[in-house]
């Protein structure tokens, strides 16, 4: 079940919190001795940066895919760590990665540190907005490495009320030249949401070939017994340039195509509970412009996603927290489990 580590940081006390949470989450995703310290390492300090810049903020520490998805859905995992926060942001993001750089009389080395010790690290801020801190730590491989299809995933997961398992999961899963992403919102939440969404994930892993209609049939079936959930599942075929779209429930879809967000319309129904009798695909064209953004009801559905152009180009999983944490506030805490998952081109070399 999908386990999501939630550690508030508003004073020193969740510093030690937060290297207990990756640790447990590094035991998780099989990272050895020295790869489990380098992730506790930058969990620290990215917390204490939330501590000393932006008066607090949270860390959300999950165990994810590999950013490139390959055939068949890797067993690969990578520790993620992001931190979000409200603060007052970062006017100069490229020097503030410089070792030296600080603004609070510390020895500036935090950011250098975390993107040194991470296999992929990448930093999103806007002056009185806040910032996103987000890092992978696997084995040491290339974990921001492009598919052969140029097509990278990446998500987000904020379990409810600070529960340790969430009942929303997402997935990337390559095969051949189409790559699907798929997002799971277990009816309810708790563990047996929890157990309903990663039946699904699982579902994935052997019906990835197929077209999203034909797999939403195939995940019906595995989901018979459990308590059901929405699912959206979106699959690029490079070769082709096509996108095809099927969705059952809220599970919200928006696509970035020629300058501006369109919504794609999920079907009303319950995966493993409820289907209608025909279900087909929705057909876009995709190419390097393209973003896919796939989430679940913790936000509000008629929310248009951000749209920066260096938000549209960022990293994934960059994009998807600064998606969740824009939708919400310490006064307007999230409804129930959310989740956020983006597909989008890969960067090009020499890019």
């Amino acid at each position: 079940m999908p386990h999501v580590w939630d550690v508030p940081v508003h004073d020193s006390t969740r510093l030690r919190d937060a290297r207990l949470a990756v640790e447990e989450a590094a035991f998780a995703a099989g990272l050895d001795e020295a790869r489990t310290a380098a992730a506790a390492l930058v969990a620290t300090e990215l917390a204490t940066n939330l501590l000393k810049h932006a008066d607090g903020g949270r860390l959300l520490i999950d165990v994810v895919p590999p950013p490139a998805p390959v055939e068949g859905g890797d067993r690969t995992r990578f520790v993620q760590i992001a931190a979000l926060d409200h603060g007052p942001g970062i006017t100069d993001v490229p020097a503030a990665l410089d070792d030296g750089f600080t603004t609070a009389r510390s020895l500036g080395a935090g950011l250098g540190t975390c993107r040194r010790l991470a296999d992929a690290f990448a930093v999103h801020s806007t002056p009185g907005r806040g910032t996103v801190a987000l890092a992978r730590v696997g084995t040491g491989t290339a974990a921001a490495a492009p598919t052969a299809c140029g097509v990278r995933a990446g998500g987000v997961n904020l379990p409810y009320a600070g529960a340790a398992h969430s009942g929303d999961a997402w997935t990337s899963v390559g095969s051949g030249d189409r790559v699907t992403l798929m997002l799971a919102d277990g009816l309810g939440h708790g563990p047996q949401a929890a157990h309903a969404s990663s039946a699904a994930v699982e579902a994935l892993r052997q019906s990835a070939h197929l077209p999203p209609a034909e797999s939403l049939d195939r995940l019906d079936t595995a989901l018979r017994g459990t308590r059901g959930a929405a699912v959206a599942v979106a699959q690029v075929d490079t070769a082709a340039g096509t996108l095809r779209f099927a969705g059952l429930g809220n599970a919200s879809a928006w696509l970035w195509e020629d300058g501006a967000w369109h919504c794609l319309l999920s079907r009303p129904g319950i995966v493993g509970v409820h289907r209608p009798r025909t279900l087909t695909d929705q057909l876009r064209r995709w190419g390097g412009d393209r973003v896919l953004l796939l989430h679940s009801d913790g936000l509000p559905g008629r929310r248009t996603p951000p749209s920066a152009p260096d938000l549209l180009s960022a990293d994934p999983a960059v994009m998807a927290a600064v998606t969740l944490r824009d939708s919400g506030s310490a006064a307007r805490p999230p409804r129930d489990d959310t989740t956020v998952a983006v597909l989008s081109p890969a960067p090009r070399e020499g890019r």
